[in-house]
């Protein structure tokens, strides 16, 4: 077996044993990357040479005593609007693509500390905007299960990277699905925590009260140890909450037995594909069997909470993506007449066509006269899903939902029709707007081989609730073990 095919609890178990170094991982991935990067187009930056200098450094100091940390050496993929210092950070847009950060995000500092070794920048849907990384500026991350599909976004090079086995695991955002989303499409583990655990500080912001910095990994176990490294409160986010550490790779019991599940029976109608509604109901009955009691109830928010996220959403995008224009550290338009003209060109060149959609959907429902009418509305709903949700977990210790309502779809097959693509997100926002963390799992695929995801949500602050009923299904189902991705279509 290649180390690039193994988990990061695998390669640490190894590396402590001192049966492998940090180079010798690096290589393997740097390896994969130059075999599989050409099908998958999943980096906006590759740092081979830098992460293999740095892998031969930290096994120096490893030998030297220096560094004790049991991560060192593991190398990691980050998705391109995380803020990484001397590095580019990009947002796969025009308007950022020859920006080096001059600092490093929070959960960089996090990374960094552990001496994990940064071995590339992944694409995405431009500013974190889209559900199909179709949106991006440099190129079109392909999903490695199938190369004519798309990955999902707007983390679908993060999802992709870690599917084809490039990076052993990854950091992604979530604004409204876009960690559980290209996870379920990619067939691996995402994890969206709940607002406020993880700090935003060095996120390029899209909509400030949604995003949240999240894991994508090969299994659940990854993803509760990466969690561990990047959670915690921080001075520099103000939305970050102070609350006592927790070890999430201690909650891995397995042990499920008078766990209460809610399955919302609105999340498993029209617009759900067959086949997802089969996985899942399978998925129930391996529930049920593991001791866990499994009851179908109403939770009557999904047809308002599309409208209310994609209200409050590009309102807040509007709002943030105001600094980008041309003055400070953007692309510039190079002929203009005045600074109206300045702004009007280098924002009409600089972004793509889905940011420019959500700017000025945004604009409006936060102008004179429609302000009443759909932002103020669209938070006064926000509060009802939030009750919602709070009545649900007063009985319940998780909700299981289908993380979305098809597998992967064709490239190109939504890109023409911006409403069919946002109707993807259907089963994912509502956790955003309510602030609650969710996991994706792959529990299936279809009669075509693509994977399908399970959503597990949890109340506020209770990851290790979700992780652990994540593990004992993944424990049990065996999802690595059955199915690989096999890159149809691909030229290697």
């Amino acid at each position: 077996m290649e180390l690039y095919e193994l988990t990061v609890h695998e390669l640490m178990d190894k590396l402590n044993k001192n049966e492998i170094t940090s180079e010798d991982i690096t290589k393997s991935y740097v390896s994969r990357i130059n075999e599989k990067e050409d099908d998958v187009e999943a980096f906006v930056t590759v740092l081979s040479e830098d992460a293999e200098n740095k892998a031969k450094e930290i096994d120096q100091k490893i030998e030297k005593g220096e560094i004790t940390n049991k991560l060192a050496g593991i190398p990691i993929g980050i998705k391109d609007n995380i803020c990484t210092k001397g590095i580019k950070t990009t947002c796969s847009s025009k308007m950022l693509e020859d920006f080096v950060s001059p600092y490093d995000a929070t959960v960089m500092d996090k990374i960094n500390a552990e001496n994990l070794i940064t071995i590339g920048k992944l694409n995405m849907d431009e500013f974190a905007m889209g559900g199909s990384t179709e949106n991006s500026y440099f190129k079109k991350t392909k999903n490695p299960w199938n190369l004519s599909k798309v990955p999902g976004g707007s983390s679908g090079g993060s999802a992709a990277a870690v599917a084809s086995q490039m990076v052993p695991w990854a950091l992604g955002s979530d604004t409204g699905g876009s960690i559980r989303q290209p996870s379920a499409f990619c067939g691996v583990v995402g994890l969206k925590p709940t607002y406020g655990l993880v700090s935003r500080y060095g996120l390029v912001a899209f909509a400030s009260s949604l995003d949240q910095i999240g894991p994508i990994t090969k299994d659940v176990r990854d993803s509760a140890i990466l969690l561990n490294i990047i959670a915690g409160h921080d001075e520099k986010d103000s939305t970050s909450v102070d609350m006592p550490k927790k070890d999430y790779e201690k909650a891995l019991t397995g042990d499920i037995k008078g766990l209460k599940i809610g399955v919302p029976k609105e999340f498993f109608g029209e617009g759900i594909n067959e086949e997802v509604k089969e996985s899942l109901k399978q998925a129930i009955e391996t529930y049920k069997k593991l001791g866990a009691e499994v009851e179908e109830f109403s939770l009557d928010i999904a047809k308002y909470a599309l409208a209310t996220y994609y209200i409050i959403a590009c309102a807040e995008a509007s709002s943030n993506l105001g600094r980008f224009d041309g003055i400070r550290y953007t692309y510039r338009a190079k002929d203009f007449k005045d600074l109206k003209d300045l702004y009007k060109k280098t924002r009409s060149e600089g972004f793509g066509a889905e940011v420019k959609r959500r700017i000025i959907l945004g604009t409006y429902v936060l102008s004179s006269g429609y302000y009443d009418a759909y932002y103020k509305k669209a938070q006064q709903v926000r509060t009802l899903v939030m009750n919602e949700f709070n009545k649900g977990f007063e009985k319940y210790d998780v909700i299981l939902t289908p993380t979305s309502p098809t597998v992967a779809f064709g490239i190109g097959e939504k890109s023409n029709n911006p409403l069919e693509m946002y109707l993807a997100d259907i089963c994912t926002v509502s956790v955003n707007i309510a602030g609650l963390p969710g996991i994706s799992i792959p529990c299936g695929i279809d009669k075509e081989g693509m994977p399908i995801g399970m959503q597990l949500i949890g109340n506020k602050f209770q990851e290790e609730t979700i992780l652990n009923t994540a593990y004992s299904f993944e424990q049990e189902y065996k999802f690595r073990e059955k199915y690989k991705p096999q890159f149809k279509g691909g030229t290697k």
